[in-house]
């Protein structure tokens, strides 16, 4: 027996290290007796009673049996808890502050886009078709811009590179006398936007925890939402202080700049991804069952999510008669900044929530209030039940923009929240890129619908046929909420 055990001490310490979990099985028996067989110089234990069990099985039970085979002065250090990874960190600091100063840009020229094309003498034709098609034309860009965010090591110089380019399109439009030269600046812009657009939302999805995205992202929306707030505030101050148009677009390009320095001083790049290798066509068809669901919902919904410009242009439409043109105008803008500024709030809100609740039933919520703003224009804000004079029409389009501003600031956070859920890291970029190109058809579906028929048939008529698919939208959003607390969909 003392042998025994001064050949197990040996062979425990040899090289400073436990012997293998088997080798000891050998030596001692589960009731902690040893009965070494010398045979060929190799110790085979068996329990005292004749155990047959498999040497494999035996092995597996020794964490079970509380056995510690530790050596003295070799101990592990005594286990710590692992730090709370931050959420907010240099990364999503710097693509929040991107997002910031290049819609600040992008929404500088938009304001001031209309007269600045007027006084060339370009007519309203010319700015549909500088707009149709820099949007058509962006929508490509994110598809190949996802495909390409992928493909390539570095998603960070795509992004970098992306705002970059974006810069320059001020500096094009300022210099042109003509409105084909605008058409080309805002193409240039457009398209930039498009191939940033994948890799620095894949670039924020790697930087945080799945259970911090709703936050990451809805900072990021918010961010971005606070630069059509500054904008349109900016110009028109400086426009009052006798600033000329052409200056204002030609300086917007700097805090196009910063956006760029702001990717390339803060945002950090995970280095351990290996990029796919799928052709184009090809790499948009490994996407999960789950999140081509997501995508039909969203496209779904789509179809009947007119463009935020046209509450602007139900309220000037109704307050016209009452009011006056000029100051229906005026009017609509104050309430267009309400909407903003809840966008703005419910982004980040949104973003916070989804990290604490069931997300698709959220998304759902923030359907239903976008629906609930179209069902205004429907019912007609004029009617709204509270007051004399003109306060029932007031607080109804009050309701309205809150609504639509609600309603757009939680759904935008959520859905990129659960396209990063649903996505594997290798093919974010192009599973983005598609979320990107659905939601850009379905604004340009829903805004050629609406427009049309509110022309041929009158606003209610267009809210109407608006409600249907917005509504289907967040039935369908609700039913995976249901199915999704049920366990995951195979596929």
């Amino acid at each position: 027996m003392v042998e025994a055990d001064a050949r197990l001490s040996e062979r425990v310490n040899v090289r400073g290290r436990p012997a293998a979990p088997e080798l000891l099985l050998d030596q001692i028996d589960c009731r902690g007796g040893i009965a070494a067989d010398r045979r060929g110089g190799v110790a085979s234990t068996t329990r005292q009673r004749g155990d047959e069990t498999p040497l494999s099985e035996r092995a597996a039970r020794i964490p079970a049996m509380g056995m510690d085979f530790q050596v003295p002065g070799n101990s592990p250090p005594p286990a710590t808890a692992r730090p709370r990874q931050r959420w907010l960190n240099r990364t999503v600091l710097g693509i929040g502050l991107a997002s910031l100063f290049s819609d600040t840009s992008h929404e500088t020229v938009t304001v001031l886009l209309p007269a600045f094309l007027a006084s060339m003498g370009a007519a309203a034709g010319a700015l549909g078709t500088i707009e149709g098609l820099a949007d058509g034309l962006s929508s490509v860009a994110k598809l190949y811009g996802g495909w390409l965010a992928d493909r390539l090591r570095r998603r960070k110089v795509i992004a970098a590179g992306g705002y970059a380019f974006m810069a320059l399109s001020p500096v094009v439009i300022a210099a042109a006398v003509h409105w084909p030269v605008v058409l080309a600046g805002r193409v240039l812009a457009w398209v930039s936007r498009g191939l940033r657009t994948p890799a620095r939302k894949a670039l924020l999805a790697d930087a945080v925890t799945p259970e911090t995205y709703g936050r990451a992202f809805g900072l990021e929306r918010a961010m971005d939402t606070c630069g059509a707030i500054i904008a349109p505030a900016a110009c028109y101050a400086l426009l009052a202080l006798g600033v000329g148009e052409r200056t204002l677009i030609f300086w917007s390009a700097v805090p196009a700049l910063l956006a760029v320095l702001a990717v390339v001083f803060l945002v950090r790049e995970r280095t351990d991804r290996e990029p796919v290798t799928t052709p184009f066509l090809r790499s948009f068809g490994g996407f999960s069952r789950p999140y081509k669901e997501f995508l039909a919902a969203v496209g779904l919904f789509g179809i009947g999510d007119f463009a935020d410009t046209f509450y602007i242009l139900y309220a000037v439409s109704v307050l016209s008669p009452q009011i006056g043109a000029a100051r229906a105008a005026s009017l609509s803008v104050a309430f267009y900044v309400v909407h903003n500024v809840l966008y703005a709030a419910w982004s980040y809100g949104g973003g916070w929530i989804a990290d604490r609740v069931n997300r698709r039933a959220l998304l759902a919520c923030g359907y239903a209030a976008a629906a609930l703003a179209a069902a205004c224009m429907l019912l007609g804000v004029e009617h709204f039940p509270c007051g004399a004079g003109l306060w029932p029409t007031y607080l109804g389009l009050a309701l309205m923009f809150a609504l639509g501003g609600t309603g757009v600031g939680i759904y935008e956070a959520v859905q990129d929240t659960i396209a990063a859920e649903l996505l594997p890291r290798e093919i974010r970029g192009s599973g983005f890129g598609a979320l990107a190109v659905v939601t850009g058809l379905g604004d340009l579906v829903s805004s050629l619908l609406f427009g049309w028929v509110w022309a041929a048939f009158g606003v209610a008529a267009a809210a109407l046929v608006a409600l249907v698919p917005m509504v289907a939208g967040a039935a369908f959003v609700l039913y995976l909420a249901r199915r999704s607390r049920r366990g995951p969909v195979p596929g």
